[in-house]
């Protein structure tokens, strides 16, 4: 019986509803120890009945450090269903539970873990809804809780009800920002907890009695139902403002119950409470090497203070009493017993924890073992316990160069990790121990991705610049070179000058020829100064770049991506969609999930700018969604500006805004830098604003833009067009000339028609009048076979203009009607209303608009990209693992689309689309 969580269980019926109609849900429970989470999480197990097929479990505060152990605990059971996996996915999660021999999986892993999660739950919620619950969130470790918000984040119509309760306060671990609904559990009001009160003890209680205990318990359950177990003694704290905390009372009245037990059961459930998983096989013969029997359970069982399941695990009353047990024991007994658990365990990762826990001096052997745990960590994507493992492996080395090198290894996984202020102790404390320029260069290498993460992009590119020096001499140039590319990404942040520094750098490291790094290292510099007015060699097609760094061994789309963004700096956008294209596909394939969003942005970008605006919609869209799953803040600010541009586009100006303002807000972790999705949130907005003829705010934009901080980009490159035809409005074309001097220089670099295409347009914008004509031809002439439709409109649309202006109207009008029509075929419609209205000042009857949109047009972007898919003869289950969703969920968006396209099955797509 639950009282006064009316409103809670309310919330979990929804949620069961929801799934029982095919929709997945998902709530999070948060609040103090004792305040209900788990009794409603019993309730809505209860109410699932035989409806649900149920899967639960539970965190475990003293499993956080081993890599997926509270998804092995959720999973375990219903390992028969992989089959039914993808194959990268099936692979990942077998490889993370251990149970496959193969390449060592890299950190992304665990992102295409969550993928598999999602499918294995959309599997197992294929005949009947699923109902999954987790307890103690707050205790699982970092892997299994990035996998498991993955695929909560990916959940959508499987039929999946996933509820989740976690600890706040009380020492527990803060989560990431879920984005989930969630309920904050508040203390019962006073009628709720003196019915809970007089149901545990009766309403005979003395009202002292009672008064005392309803004061202490506020309104928490569990401290009503435990406190009155000493209601008749004299109350062990205080009640006035300088009483212990809640827990801590709690704490003190389990630490009255088990003290009231015999010492020998004392011991065995502190055998039990620190023996993680409560596993009778091994706490029995820890306990018998403690000269415990397995008879001294019995007490704790009929004190209700403990229960034995059937899968023989010892389950404790409530996770509290386990935390006091743990708490009331004295160091050197809590030691002894840890000893005999990892001698009761088999070889493996937990026995050398528990005896890495149990260790009181040095000891070389035991701390070699923590490094084969942290490395077995590290290669299953667990880079927090490999942190730990790496950091406590230090302490026990005897030699302090060794401890040092751990060291500089904790703190390296602790970066990998996200946990930044850990890296950064951890790297103070291992510099202050050495000389060595190596392990220097290391920890500045840490420092300084710390730097970046926090948007400190100046201090993070001087640290990496220091670094990749010292590591050049140290280790060698390929270290060096990683540190460079990461200090070229910083850079990128703080100024065109450190963007060159670090390129000229780059040109100048000697790396070996068959260096899997050389190509990129060789192609960037060549790529990027150009584009920057710097003498440079010509860069080589990025097909030759890509195929010798495959053949010198580069062997994922992580390793040739940045590739994409280097061939947009120069202009190359046809090279970029082609690698790009080709980069997703092998992503798909590979399920290499984390470099998803940054290549599709690249993609999206070039298909933009061929004016395949419709595809930049879907790609952007999918890499978006992808981004906020696995926590790419940075993408996930780029591709919100970019869709904002699109809306720009489209004349959905309230669109527009509303994304360019999350972009801006997008920041990431523990950072006050610019948004990463700021020049393209600005050009949008400036776009909209030109769109919708308020000139001078797209000018002010635009002149920021253009020559501020972030000019060098590629957002503010292109947009200089944009500020030559506001500034050229508003009658002031000085404010665009610096600018656009730079363009012209970037478009001779670039050295592609379309672009001299837009510099004459920008020309003929920018007189003299008697030479705009002449730049306008040529201009459309250049236009005509590069295959960029909205651009060539525009400067159609400009001539026609000009032309009009002219008193031509004549000439004027078959390049308005050319313009009008691209735009309406594109959406363009503030372009339209332009060319529209132009048209008619012409004195011709300018074309009936056509209607509001074609059936694809109503598809949303994910419904259209399932339905192309479809359309090609792709399965769900097929276009389920292309698109890492399930095949319920493909089901669903196909049974929404075919309404909207007129048909009824998929038979019909390939004549519709």
């Amino acid at each position: 019986m639950l009282y006064g969580r009316e409103r809670e269980q309310a919330a979990v019926a929804d949620l069961l509803a929801e799934a029982r109609n095919g929709r997945s849900g998902v709530l999070l429970l948060r609040g103090e120890p004792g305040i209900g989470k788990t009794a409603l999480l019993d309730g809505a197990v209860a109410s699932a009945g035989e409806t649900f097929r149920v899967i639960r479990a539970a965190g475990v505060e003293y499993e956080a450090e081993l890599p997926f152990a509270g998804l092995s605990l959720l999973l375990a059971p219903w390992l028969d269903r992989l089959d039914a996996l993808p194959g990268p996915q099936r692979h990942a999660l077998e490889a993370a539970f251990g149970l496959a021999e193969g390449q060592p999986a890299v950190p992304a892993n665990r992102l295409l873990v969550g993928l598999a999660v999602l499918g294995l739950l959309a599997e197992l919620a294929s005949d009947q809804p699923l109902l999954c619950v987790l307890d103690d969130v707050q205790w699982l470790d970092r892997a299994s809780l990035d996998a498991l918000l993955l695929a909560a984040r990916r959940l959508q119509a499987e039929g999946v009800a996933l509820l989740l309760a976690a600890r706040t306060g009380g020492g527990a671990p803060d989560l990431p920002a879920t984005g989930f609904p969630q309920l904050q559990l508040a203390p019962l009001a006073e009628p709720d907890a003196v019915r809970l009160l007089h149901h545990r003890v009766g309403a005979d209680l003395p009202a002292a009695v009672r008064d005392r205990l309803l004061a202490e318990a506020a309104g928490n359950p569990l401290a009503l139902t435990e406190l009155p177990v000493t209601a008749n003694q004299p109350s062990p704290v205080s009640t006035s403002d300088g009483g212990l905390p809640l827990t801590s009372r709690l704490l003190i009245t389990f630490h009255g119950q088990v003290t009231g037990l015999p010492a020998a059961t004392q011991t065995l459930l502190l055998v039990a409470a620190a023996e993680e998983n409560g596993e009778l096989d091994v706490v029995l013969p820890a306990a018998a090497a403690l000269g415990v029997g397995a008879e001294q359970l019995a007490p704790a069982e009929q004190s209700g203070l403990v229960s034995v399941t059937t899968d023989r695990r010892i389950v404790f009353r409530h996770p509290l009493l386990r935390a006091a047990i743990l708490q009331r024991a004295p160091h050197h007994q809590r030691l002894t017993v840890h000893r005999a658990i990892g001698e009761a365990l088999p070889e493996g990762d937990r026995r050398t924890w528990h005896l890495a826990l149990a260790a009181t001096a040095p000891d070389a052997d035991l701390a070699d073992a923590l490094e084969r745990t942290a490395v077995r960590a590290e290669a299953r994507g667990g880079h927090g316990g490999a942190a730990a493992a790496y950091e406590r492996a230090a302490r026990l080395t005897p030699d302090r160069d060794g401890a040092t090198r751990r060291l500089v290894l904790a703190a390296e996984a602790s970066t990998e990790e996200g946990k930044l202020e850990q890296a950064e102790a951890l790297a103070d404390q291992a510099a202050a121990r050495t000389d060595s320029v190596l392990a220097h260069a290391l920890l500045d290498h840490v420092r300084a991705t710390a730097h970046f993460w926090r948007g400190a992009y100046p201090t993070a590119y001087r640290l990496l610049l220091d670094a990749a020096d010292a590591a050049d001499t140290a280790i060698g140039a390929p270290h060096a070179a990683r540190m460079l590319f990461q200090a070229f990404h910083a850079a990128w942040y703080v100024g065109e000058e450190p963007v060159a520094a670090v390129l000229d750098r780059l040109a100048a490291l000697p790396l070996a020829a068959d260096d899997p790094l050389t190509p990129l290292a060789r192609h960037l510099p060549a790529a990027v100064l150009p584009a920057l007015g710097r003498p440079a060699a010509a860069p080589p097609a990025v097909r030759d770049t890509a195929a010798a760094a495959r053949k010198a061994g580069a062997e994922t789309p992580a390793d040739l991506v940045q590739l994409c963004g280097a061939t947009l700096i120069l202009g190359r956008d046809d090279e970029t969609a082609e690698l790009a294209a080709e980069l997703v596909a092998e992503a798909r394939a590979k399920g290499a999930v984390g470099v998803m969003p940054t290549v599709q942005f690249f993609l999206a970008e070039a298909e933009l700018f061929h004016g395949r605006h419709r595809d930049a919609e879907v790609t952007a869209t999918e890499a978006l969604a992808l981004a906020r799953a696995t926590g790419q803040h940075q993408w996930v600010s780029q591709l919100t500006a970019l869709l904002a541009y699109l809306a720009a586009l489209d004349g959905a100006a309230d669109r527009c805004t509303d994304l360019a303002a999350e972009a801006l807000a997008t920041t990431g972790r523990q950072t006050a830098a610019p948004a990463p999705g700021l020049p393209w949130a600005h050009w949008a907005l400036a776009l909209s604003d030109l769109g919708h003829g308020r000139a001078a705010a797209a000018a002010d934009r635009l002149h920021t833009l253009t020559t501020g901080q972030y000019r060098h980009h590629v957002s503010a490159t292109r947009a200089v067009p944009d500020l030559v035809e506001a500034a050229v409005r508003l009658g002031t074309p000085e404010r665009a000339a610096e600018p656009y001097e730079r363009f012209a220089r970037w478009t001779a670099a670039a050295d592609r028609p379309w672009a001299e295409a837009l510099r004459l347009r920008c020309q003929a914008l920018l007189g003299p009048d008697e030479l705009a004509e002449s730049a306008y031809r040529a201009a459309l002439d250049l236009h005509e076979p590069a295959h960029r439709p909205f651009e060539q409109a525009r400067t159609a649309l400009l001539y026609g203009e000009w032309l009009r202006r002219s008193r031509r109207r004549t000439d004027a009008r078959p390049h308005l009607t050319a313009a009008l029509e691209t735009f309406e075929r594109l959406a363009a419609h503030p372009w339209a209303a332009r060319a529209r209205t132009e048209l008619t000042a012409t004195g011709t009857t300018a074309p009936t608009p056509p209607p509001a949109g074609t059936p694809q047009s109503t598809l949303t972007p994910q419904e259209l990209q399932i339905t192309r898919l479809a359309a090609q003869g792709l399965t769900n289950r097929d276009i389920a693992a292309q698109l890492f969703l399930s095949p319920r969920t493909v089901a669903h968006h196909l049974y929404k689309a075919y309404p909207k396209l007129g048909i009824t099955s998929r038979t019909a797509l390939p004549t519709t689309l």
